[in-house]
């Protein structure tokens, strides 16, 4: 289960009901940050989320209203007696963004930086094995990438395998967790246990962006798509191509083009009071579409 909070949905300033861009993932007991605008803290601690288990922070780029959070959320975990590192991925420029952040703080973990990853990989923290990220190149102002992250699950533990590979039963647990067992000159792996792999989840971002070709083929099949939605009314697309940004209805085409479960749009213009007004021009073209707020939870599960 994958229990995910839009903490902020605002874009360019905060406004009373409306922070900065910020999404909050939990799987597992871990905790996974993308963006971290003005407001974030104040959302996670009205929601209790925790701070002192955010192994990893996905940042879209280095505009102020995704980032400056950062600064007060980085001391607040040091503050929580975090100790483990953190994990901060962003495009180019995060590691100078960053550099910049610690000159005022001091923090008692380390920080690890991946700026501007290539192609599909995984983290090197046992915590968040079963996940994998995706990156894409976007067209905004500045450099700015989107996420893909995918849960997967460990498969189905198979009893006719195990028996068939002469696997005693003291072992079949730990190897279905996935760890080697070495038992005299005998080696035991999870694959000696384990049937077919399960379906996972998979969750895209994509912010800040006019709307590109390479998007559809990299939300493909996601099973919630967060896109901004900047602009609401169609007579804004003036606006839209202007400031680099998307309508309700060029997100939902970019949903339907990828075939996504469900879209969840965000990243609203102070201009627009409520977004609900204009749901019509995205349901219009994609009919599972939920406009954001503040604070929005939904969880996620596994279908298989």
């Amino acid at each position: 289960m994958i229990d995910l909070t839009l903490l902020g949905c605002g874009g360019n300033i905060p406004l009373p009901n409306r922070f900065l861009s910020s999404v909050f993932i939990n799987f597992n007991g871990r905790k996974i940050l993308i963006d971290c605008g003005e407001g974030t803290q104040v959302s996670m601690r009205m929601k209790r989320c925790g701070f002192k288990d955010i192994d990893l922070i996905c940042i879209t780029h280095t505009h102020g209203d995704h980032i400056i959070g950062l600064i007060g959320l980085l001391s607040t975990m040091g503050n929580s007696e975090r100790k483990a590192p953190v994990t901060i991925i962003g495009p180019y420029g995060i590691k100078d963004a960053i550099k910049a952040v610690k000159m005022l703080i001091d923090l008692p973990y380390q920080l690890n930086i991946i700026e501007n990853p290539d192609g599909r990989f995984s983290l090197n923290n046992k915590e968040l094995a079963q996940l994998e990220i995706e990156t894409i190149d976007l067209y905004h102002s500045t450099e700015c990438i989107g996420y893909n992250l995918y849960f997967s699950r460990r498969p189905r533990f198979s009893v006719e395998k195990a028996e068939k590979n002469c696997v005693p039963k003291k072992y079949w647990n730990i190897l279905q967790k996935g760890t080697h067992i070495i038992d005299g000159d005998i080696k035991y792996t999870p694959d000696m246990v384990l049937g077919e792999t399960r379906k996972g989840i998979k969750i895209s971002m994509i912010t800040d962006t006019r709307p590109i070709e390479t998007i559809p083929e990299f939300i493909a099949g996601a099973d919630l798509f967060i896109c901004e939605g900047m602009y609401g009314d169609d007579i804004d697309i003036s606006k839209a191509v202007k400031n680099r940004h998307m309508t309700f209805r060029e997100a939902a085409c970019l949903a339907a083009s990828g075939n996504v479960s469900k879209m969840l749009l965000t990243h609203f213009s102070p201009s627009i009071e409520d977004p609900e007004r204009f749901l019509e021009n995205a349901t219009s073209i994609f009919p599972n579409t939920i406009i954001g707020y503040d604070r929005l939870s939904t969880s996620l599960g596994f279908t298989e």
